[in-house]
């Protein structure tokens, strides 16, 4: 029998680190602990990652995470996709089903590590039945996305702002990706400095490296001549997709001639009663703006594919008026290509200004135009920022990152240790 330094429970409760990148719930967070599931098991960490079950005809259990980890697809209400404002009321379920997986796999994990505010709440209860520490990561903050919202359909409840403060009350750590992060934690929900430990998310760069243009551009399809704009990310209004279609728009018709924008993200092929409110908005403006073939939209893509788009583009935008990260602006600077993103949350700390890419202001598209037209006009500073983005990518090596949580992890169950001794 294999003998682990720790065994972890990993929380991903209303989304799965399996799933295709770019659907309606789909994006950093599974990144994010898929990668750090991999990881932390060539590490020698037993982990078992927690998600519901969205598909009836996917074994409840996988190992496609490698090192003995699995991911358990937990029956939680209907074994089905449901609205996101539905699942609060399923974590009962959620909670039972891991404790019945514990005990019939005569499982004793020494700290349960939860994402994403629903996971810390049945954290809470199993840490509570199990007496062992929690870590906890947000990923996003309510607080935050209602400062930025733009409608009251944009708006989280107030249930969701009521348990994210109670969890920051309960659990023993809370990982923050940035200092921004930090400063919002204490600033909006009274964190104390002492619980926060600001760790950023990391990046496979055995995955993520620089593919020779011509190579990635022959693969993906894509004219060789044409300067290529790149957004990867949900197709919700937080992400700010609008802004950089009308940034685009801004230029002659003659001059789109030589640009397309490549959208990686949501469903944009299925029907008008099927479709995402945001996505048939989107489509609807870039018809309204005659962008034509400039911009394509592709939909959910495996992220084995992605180091070959990021590779092949000329810049990725991502306008978002909120990201606690920004883990796809971390993925292209490791395949060295710049960035333009929002000067907003953690992306203001991630991307550096004429060095790695550029900031612009939030919800600006004469900005974002500007910016747009140094990149393509001023190719050897270009091919520079490719060139240092990979170096700095290099320090957010999930090899350098992993142990950063792991002197966490060990902390914590070494504290709990002597406090039972």
């Amino acid at each position: 029998m294999i003998k682990h330094m720790f065994r972890i429970a990993m929380l991903s409760y209303h989304t799965c680190p399996l799933a295709t990148l770019g659907g309606k719930d789909t994006g950093g967070m599974n990144v994010y602990v898929r990668e750090l599931t991999r990881q932390l098991g060539r590490m020698g960490v037993h982990v078992d990652v927690f998600t519901r079950s969205q598909d009836e005809h996917v074994p409840h259990v996988l190992h496609d995470l490698g090192y003995g980890n699995r991911v358990i697809h937990v029956p939680a209400g209907p074994e089905d996709p449901i609205q996101k404002y539905e699942l609060s009321q399923h974590i009962p379920q959620y909670i039972e089903g891991i404790k019945q997986f514990a005990s019939k796999k005569n499982n004793d994990y020494d700290l349960i590590h939860s994402h994403y505010w629903m996971s810390g709440l049945a954290a809470e209860e199993l840490g509570n039945d199990w007496g062992i520490p929690i870590v906890h990561m947000f990923h996003t903050l309510g607080e935050m996305k209602n400062r930025v919202a733009l409608t009251d359909d944009d708006r989280v409840s107030d249930f969701r702002i009521e348990s994210e403060s109670r969890i920051i009350g309960r659990v023993d750590r809370i990982i923050a990706a940035t200092q921004a992060e930090q400063a919002q934690l204490q600033f909006l929900y009274q964190a104390k400095k002492r619980k926060i430990s600001i760790i950023p998310p990391g990046v496979d760069t055995t995955r993520f490296y620089p593919i020779p243009a011509d190579e990635a551009r022959e693969f993906i399809g894509v004219d060789k001549s044409r300067y290529i704009v790149l957004f990867v990310g949900r197709i919700e209004p937080l992400k700010g997709l609008e802004t950089l279609i009308r940034a685009i728009s801004f230029k002659k018709a003659s001059q789109l001639e030589d640009i397309t924008l490549v959208v990686i993200g949501g469903d944009p092929n299925v029907s008008q009663e099927k479709m995402s409110k945001e996505m048939a908005k989107i489509q609807k403006l870039s018809d309204e703006l005659s962008m034509g073939r400039t911009v394509v939209f592709l939909g959910k893509q495996a992220q084995d594919t992605l180091p070959y788009y990021y590779s092949a583009a000329d810049v990725l935008v991502v306008p978002s008026h909120y990201e606690s990260f920004g883990m796809v602006a971390l993925e292209a600077m490791a395949c060295g290509t710049p960035v333009i993103a929002s000067e907003v949350g953690g992306l203001a700390y991630l991307v550096k200004d004429g060095e790695t890419g550029y900031h612009v202001p939030d919800q600006d598209p004469d900005a974002l135009c500007e910016k747009l037209m140094d990149i393509f006009d001023d190719p050897d500073h270009t091919r520079k920022m490719g060139l240092h983005a990979v170096e700095y990518a290099r320090d957010y090596a999930w090899t350098e990152i992993a142990p950063q949580i792991m002197g966490v992890y060990k902390s914590l169950v070494e504290g709990k240790a002597k406090i039972v001794a």
